[in-house]
């Protein structure tokens, strides 16, 4: 195939965020690009989440592992002229795979792939979910730090954590815990409590907006390394960060803007 002709033949791919899971907390973008698409790519769970679809829409669902393979396949569709949509969880640019089709873009030697229109789509992401529902504990400075390491290696988040803590930053913390990681975050967490008091507002954010959804505000000393796992967005609170008591029992929490 020539240049020409595969510029010609070059469709459109566009990396979606889906927002925490609720379609009601789906951007109008999103469903608009969701209801033209030819083929959806993504992982098998968000997938789920993007629906429903039409019969004649091409599902093309895989495991949550494979990100730059999952990103090949998008190009290769668009490039024989599918409409292409990835989708993510949250927004596409957070720890997501709006980094993985731009790398797959960076490394590609077919020489449809620069002919593909591409597009990226913000969603609403899990620690702005987690924020609003717990109130504004990301009204000041913030960092968002996954405590994955299958990307990088655990010493070089440790050594974030520490600066991020000096700092006295807000902290929202992707990927706390998992089965094969069930001890790091009480790791993190014996950092962070060598950094800041016993009575730091923490607030837990399970499966936010979908059926599970959990909220829990508690304090760093409270905090048990089981309560959180892949599903739970954690925001630990700079020395600043502040609870309102609320009359139904419950309370707001705030980082307030000033110094």
């Amino acid at each position: 195939m020539t240049a020409q002709s595969a510029d010609s033949c070059a469709g459109s791919l566009t990396v979606v965020g889906l927002g925490p899971g609720h379609p009601a907390q789906r951007t109008h973008a999103v469903t608009e690009a969701l209801a033209a698409a030819t083929d959806i790519v993504g992982y098998r769970t968000y997938v789920d989440f993007a629906g429903p679809f039409r019969t004649e829409q091409r599902l093309h669902a895989s495991d949550n592992r494979v990100e730059l393979g999952r990103a090949r396949h998008a190009f290769e569709l668009a490039a024989a002229g599918a409409r292409v949509v990835v989708v993510s969880s949250g927004d596409p640019g957070v720890f997501a795979m709006a980094t993985a089709v731009l790398e797959a873009l960076d490394q590609a030697d077919d020489p449809a792939w620069p002919s593909v229109q591409l597009r990226i789509l913000p969603g609403v992401s899990a620690a702005q979910a987690a924020a609003a529902l717990a109130g504004g504990p990301l009204g000041h400075d913030f960092c968002a730090l996954s405590l994955s390491d299958n990307l990088k290696p655990w010493s070089e988040i440790e050594r974030r954590l520490a600066l991020v803590c000096e700092a006295d930053l807000v902290l929202a913390l992707y990927n706390p815990r998992s089965l094969t990681r069930p001890d790091q975050f009480g790791q993190a967490l014996t950092l962070i409590r060598g950094h800041r008091a016993a009575d730091t507002v923490v607030v837990l954010g399970h499966d936010i907006s979908r059926p599970g959804e959990r909220l829990t505000i508690t304090s760093l000393a409270a905090l048990d390394p089981e309560q959180a796992d892949m599903r739970t967005l954690v925001i630990v609170g700079s020395s600043r960060t502040r609870r309102i008591e609320r009359p139904d029992g419950g309370c707001w929490v705030y980082t307030p803007r000033f110094y």
